[in-house]
């Protein structure tokens, strides 16, 4: 049996994969591993993203944190971030977020954070996961008065918004922003924090009725935003994805700036400000070729991790950096949160414009983007760790990095949370890369399908 948990919690398709009966057993058995050493009765808040498994989910999971005698606070629709924040402020033992994030609207996913907000190590999923397996031997279920009540909150996103504008309180008179909200959890909260900083906002997509959730859309589809920042003359334009803790962003030209520049431009800036802890960043193996090249420029230090902001996170809190992230816009500013956080990242991004009185197109200069190619390969989800059980493609990869050494990479890596092998190289042929990531992936599907 595969591992439940991927790089970002339990994800599948709602109702099929990812079933009540899955929610209620996660419950269970995450309200009990995360709070089996608390002598009072326990707490664990739960948020949702706006699609429409949600309640069936959150429903079906709080019914199951309260079958062991535990608590729960729910607070609705909520971008991950927030849930991570208001976990630590309420000073509940546990926050949980049901969505899958960039996905389509039929997948959800179900992530846990502890009492301090941070998502969960490895051994602790295991933990959760052997118990769901063994069907919750030892698990106590009480009952009367000792089983555990639902309380709902529809206060929490102002206290999510307050906290992000006193993080960073940006004077955005002036501005004029497109944000493109992919109906998902930031439509409200977003949009509210923008406004209330003075900038003058066209909001797009942040209409969700359950089922448009990043349906082209967000920071997964950015054409319709590139677009509208031309036709609306705009400062900058952002992009969110469906749970709000990754954010892309658009310059006045409609040129797309990725994770990878909004580090580079808010990087630098922190550390003229003294702010970027050790002159470091932490990124991942993804990060373009560009980014390191202009770290060494700058004089500034990076870490490399695996792929998923958790791996991120657990090397920013080992050196104690202040900023690290993704290509794909998972930015952490550990001083203000403790997971990647689109509307932070904005906040931090446009404070750099303000300051510098410079358009984003001139600041995402300091980095030079590296043409990268990037294919999926679909394959079975039991088969996607060992695409070099299979000779073939271990000697086409060897033959393809052989090729590109001294020029660029080859990085081959299976999706932590899809049924994908993904393919990705780097180098200075477009054309070239292009053709042989496709050439790669197309062997891997063929092969391992």
């Amino acid at each position: 049996m595969a591992r439940l948990f991927g790089t970002d919690g339990v994800r599948g398709v709602a109702n099929d994969e990812l079933t009540p009966q899955l929610a209620m057993q996660l419950g269970q058995a995450g309200a009990h591993v995360l709070t089996k050493e608390n002598e009072h009765k326990p707490t664990i808040m739960v948020g949702c993203d706006t699609r429409i498994s949600g309640d069936m989910l959150a429903n079906a999971l709080m019914a199951g944190v309260c079958s062991v005698g535990a608590n729960a606070v729910y607070v609705g629709v909520m971008p991950t971030p927030a849930v991570a924040y208001l976990t630590k402020k309420y000073k509940v033992d546990a926050g949980v977020v049901i969505s899958a994030s960039h996905n389509p609207v039929e997948f959800n996913g179900i992530k846990f954070f502890d009492g301090n907000g941070y998502k969960l190590p490895d051994e602790m999923e295991d933990e959760i996961e052997a118990l769901i397996k063994n069907g919750m031997k030892d698990v106590a279920f009480p009952t009367g008065p000792s089983v555990g009540k639902i309380k709902y909150r529809t206060d929490a996103r102002e206290e999510y918004i307050n906290h992000s504008i006193k993080a960073v309180p940006v004077d955005l008179t002036g501005k004029k922003i497109v944000v493109d909200c992919a109906e998902g959890a930031s439509y409200y909260t977003s949009v509210e924090a923008l406004k209330e900083l003075g900038a003058t906002i066209i909001a797009i997509h942040n209409n969700p009725d359950g089922t448009n959730i990043n349906a082209n859309c967000g920071s997964t589809h950015m054409e319709e935003l590139m677009a509208r920042v031309v036709f609306e003359k705009a400062d900058i334009g952002l992009a969110f994805d469906g749970d709000a803790d990754r954010l892309l962003a658009v310059d006045e030209n409609g040129t797309l700036v990725d994770g990878d520049q909004i580090m580079s431009i808010v990087g630098n800036h922190m550390k003229k400000q003294g702010k970027l802890h050790g002159d470091t960043i932490v990124v991942t193996v993804m990060s373009n070729l560009g980014f390191t090249i202009m770290a060494k420029e700058n004089n500034i230090k990076v870490e490399t991790t695996k792929v998923g902001d958790r791996y991120v996170l657990e090397r920013m809190k080992e050196i104690g950096a202040s900023l690290g992230g993704e290509q794909s816009g998972h930015v952490i500013f550990l001083d203000e949160n403790t997971t990647g956080d689109g509307l932070l990242s904005a906040l931090h991004l446009l404070e750099v414009l303000v300051d510098t009185g410079k358009p984003l197109s001139e600041l995402a200069k300091i980095m030079t983007v590296m043409p990268q190619a990037l294919e999926n390969a679909m394959v079975p989800n039991h088969k996607k760790d060992n695409y070099m059980d299979y000779p073939e493609i271990a000697s086409a990869i060897a033959e393809i990095e052989k090729k590109f050494a001294g020029e660029g990479r080859v990085l081959i890596r299976p999706s932590g949370t899809e049924p994908k092998v993904r393919v990705m190289i780097e180098g200075k042929d477009k054309a070239q890369i292009d053709a042989e990531a496709k050439k790669l992936a197309e062997l891997i599907q063929n092969t391992m399908l």
